[in-house]
């Protein structure tokens, strides 16, 4: 199958060194179970899943232990048999080190298998909605970061037809490769999983966005395609050009088209998903498996022996690490991520979760962000090199002021966090978290509205009830008053009180009896003794 490349290209974005040799020469590693695992109840863009279990429950593998409570959340299941030993608040991988809901279990080694849903080899016959309901089970979210429920993804009722399912095989982030092995190595799955996905969203044709820094990956993916003669999937090579692998970037490399400012690939015909996302499902569908582990890779100069580990979820970032040969001499920061989007971890104690698909043990010099910020001195360079054509100064400046109305005029919201501005920035300004922190405070301000308006209409309902209630029991009052009001006289008194009145004028009637009785009686026995 001749190589097809992409003949359009996104504005700005870098040309980073890749750093992927270091982890990707090698086979995917299993690795054992740690003592202890740890499951956020929110590892997910949405609502957070709520527990099913409780403390001393037993579990099995692959069991639910957290059911997703709203249409934007996902399932968390087991991943391993063992028992319940807390459900409480625990340090979760956060840019701040805050901490979170957690179930914590403690395997028992069985590896003991909860019963699973039957598989659906011929999913062509199954209706979509019990697909969807299916993936929504399995607890799947996006894998390669963003960690968006995949049910609410490939929901397109409701909207336009879509015409193009889009791959994200693009792994652009320097020494991230857990998506080159994966292809590499399940390359059946993965195409199992875009011939299910183009099924479920009515797709007609599949491109498949590979960096050209992964030649094996793509031989792998194009002999399997071969193999199936499925020509409605076509893998194409895009340029190394940091972020390709954003969602709106890799779009418009792979078919030309600009997905809308605030908007979503399916409102032009088109629904993206990661490879990975892609082998979830397949697995979920075929195989009646949730999601329960996942590849991940340890890299970077700070630990001794790199490369991709599948990892059950919830195991620590620490023990990981210790697979890899621990720690080298070199270690300097321990980051979630890539250099670029990833973030410090302020505890290595913290669980992998679904969405994490790096550990980089950076040294000092691969560390990102160590100097001194300094003021901007509008050189302009973070314009220049904004895949998504933006301000970014002066984003930063409205951020840094707390105007959240301004900043999301200058379209805060469009920003993809890929870095780029604070690569670049000679001030060293930490661009990126000035927007996190803009966009987490006007989240906040939105769920604090949210409840606001939601506790308004709570108030609003009860006082609608409470005079709903009133006014049917003045109706009831009006009726029974009229009702009486049209009863004839002698038909208006109690029963009850009609009852006694005619018992007392029987009582009446008898001693009347007996008082005439006993006057007639004395009547007789006096003209007895006259005569």
């Amino acid at each position: 199958m001749a190589e097809q490349k992409s003949p359009w290209r996104f504005h700005g974005g870098l040309h980073l060194d890749h750093h992927k040799a270091e982890s990707n020469t090698t086979p995917v590693r299993a690795i054992p179970l740690p003592p202890r695992l740890t499951l956020p109840m929110q590892q997910h863009i949405g609502q957070p899943a709520e527990p099913v279990v409780r403390v001393g429950d037993t579990v099995d593998k692959g069991q639910t232990i957290a059911h997703a409570v709203d249409y934007v959340s996902a399932t968390i299941h087991a991943p391993t048999s063992g028992r319940v030993v807390e459900i409480a608040k625990q340090a979760v991988p956060h840019p701040s080190g805050l901490q979170d809901l957690c179930i914590v279990i403690e395997p028992d080694g069985e590896e003991r298998w909860t019963e699973l849903p039957e598989p659906w080899p011929d999913y062509t016959a199954i209706e979509d909605a019990d697909l969807r309901e299916r993936i929504r089970w399995a607890g799947i979210v996006g894998l390669g970061g963003a960690a968006f429920p995949t049910a609410v993804k490939v929901n397109t009722s409701g909207r336009r037809a879509i015409d193009t399912l889009v791959i994200n095989a693009a792994e652009c982030e320097p020494y991230i490769t857990c998506d080159d092995r994966l292809m590499r190595e399940q390359a059946p799955d993965v195409i199992d999983g875009i011939a299910i996905l183009m099924h479920l969203v009515g797709a007609r044709e599949c491109l498949i966005g590979i960096e050209d820094n992964k030649p094996e990956a793509a031989d792998a993916l194009r002999a399997e395609i071969a193999r199936r003669e499925a020509r409605e999937i076509r893998v194409v090579v895009v340029p190394s050009v940091y972020p390709s692998g954003g969602e709106k970037q890799l779009i418009k490399l792979l078919t030309g088209k600009e997905v809308p400012s605030q908007g979503i690939p399916s409102a032009i015909g088109i629904v993206c998903q990661n490879v990975a996302t892609a082998v979830a499902v397949a697995d979920a569908i075929l195989r009646g498996r949730p999601l329960i582990d996942r590849v991940v890779t340890v890299t970077g100069r700070g630990v001794a022996k790199p490369g991709n580990f599948r990892v059950p979820i919830g195991t620590p970032a620490a023990f990981v690490i210790e697979q890899a040969g621990g720690y080298s001499d070199e270690i300097f920061q321990l980051i979630l991520g890539g250099p670029m989007m990833g973030f410090s971890l302020h505890d290595d104690r913290v669980p992998v979760t679904k969405a994490g698909n790096c550990l980089l043990a950076a040294s000092r010099e691969e560390a990102p962000g160590i100097d001194d910020e300094r003021p901007c001195i509008r050189c302009g360079q973070c314009v220049t090199v904004c895949p998504v054509q933006l301000l970014p100064q002066q984003l930063f400046w409205y951020a840094q002021a707390h105007d959240f109305d301004k900043v999301q005029d200058y379209h805060l919201f469009d920003c993809i966090e890929c870095g780029c501005c604070a690569h670049v920035c000679p001030a060293h300004i930490p661009l990126v978290h000035y927007y996190r922190y803009a966009k987490t405070e006007i989240w906040a301000q939105e769920r604090e509205r949210y409840k606001s308006d939601l506790a308004r209409r709570r108030h609003e309902a009860r006082l609608a009830r409470t005079a709903r209630l009133e006014a049917e029991r003045k109706a009831r009052l009006r009726q029974k008053k009229e009702a009486l009001e049209k009863k004839p006289a002698g038909a208006s008194k109690d029963p009850k009180k009609a009852a006694i009145e005619a018992a007392m004028k029987r009582v009446a009637a008898k001693k009347a009896a007996q008082q005439a009785s006993r006057e007639n009686t004395g009547t007789e026995t006096a003209s007895e003794a006259k005569d």
